[in-house]
């Protein structure tokens, strides 16, 4: 098992936003968290990544406790965390943002190597590499932070709803890349308010209702639920 929360309550001004959830993903799995706002869902990447410590429960990863852990100690350990709203560095080039994804890695050599790579994987981003972040459209700047987000290599990827506000056309381009980024084995953690695309792309999934787990199961189980159609496919 590469990753497993267990128990994993959280509370944000007080207030329990995640109670006593627990879920696990394998090496090279897409698992998605679906729910409406409100649900726990980037609450429950926040505390993954350190940036909220939890109130109760364990964060496993390679075999290790990490709740509690400072935020880049887990960036070394092998999590990047891809989180909603985008937020490039807006005054830096395209390189300098995704060489910054890589601020924590000895293997520079290989780092550039993994650099120019991505410039191939994202064509978009190797014809605007000299230009301001800010400059891009939203959905570049999305491509922009899930490839900086790979540049440090990691063994699991936090995705914060990738696909918000985006143009159905760009949407098609989350999904490509998230396929893309499983076929190259780095597993992922898929939170979407868009369940179509999340459970297109995943192997499974958790639907979080006010902070617990309501339905688990494989991805196409969920896509014929009638629960998961009625209240998050009907549109």
């Amino acid at each position: 098992m590469l990753f497993e929360i267990k128990g994993l309550r959280v509370s944000y001004k007080g207030a329990e936003v995640v109670r006593g959830i627990s879920l696990n993903i394998e090496k090279g799995e897409v698992v998605t968290l679906i729910g409406s706002n409100g649900a726990g869902k980037t609450s429950t990447l926040r505390a993954i990544s350190g940036l909220t410590p939890p109130a109760a429960g364990e964060i496993w990863f390679k075999g290790r406790n990490i709740a509690r852990m400072p935020p880049q100690d887990i960036v070394k350990m092998g999590i990047s965390h891809v989180p909603q709203g985008r937020f490039p560095f807006p005054y830096m080039s395209v390189l300098e943002n995704l060489r910054i994804g890589a601020y924590r890695r000895k293997d520079k050599k290989q780092a550039e190597k993994d650099l120019n790579d991505l410039l191939e994987r994202f064509p978009v981003l190797a014809t605007r590499k000299r230009q301001l972040a800010r400059t891009l459209s939203g959905g570049e700047q999305q491509t922009l932070v899930i490839a900086r987000g790979l540049m440090a290599r990691p063994d699991l990827l936090l995705m914060d709803e990738p696909s918000l506000g985006l143009s159905p056309v760009m949407v098609r381009e989350i999904r490509r890349i998230v396929l893309d980024i499983e076929q190259r084995g780095t597993s992922v953690l898929l939170v979407e308010q868009n369940a179509q695309l999340a459970l297109r792309v995943a192997h499974r999934g958790y639907v979080l209702e006010t902070g617990s787990i309501a339905l688990e199961g494989p991805a196409q189980e969920l896509l014929g639920n009638g629960q998961v159609k009625k209240v998050y496919l009907s549109n």
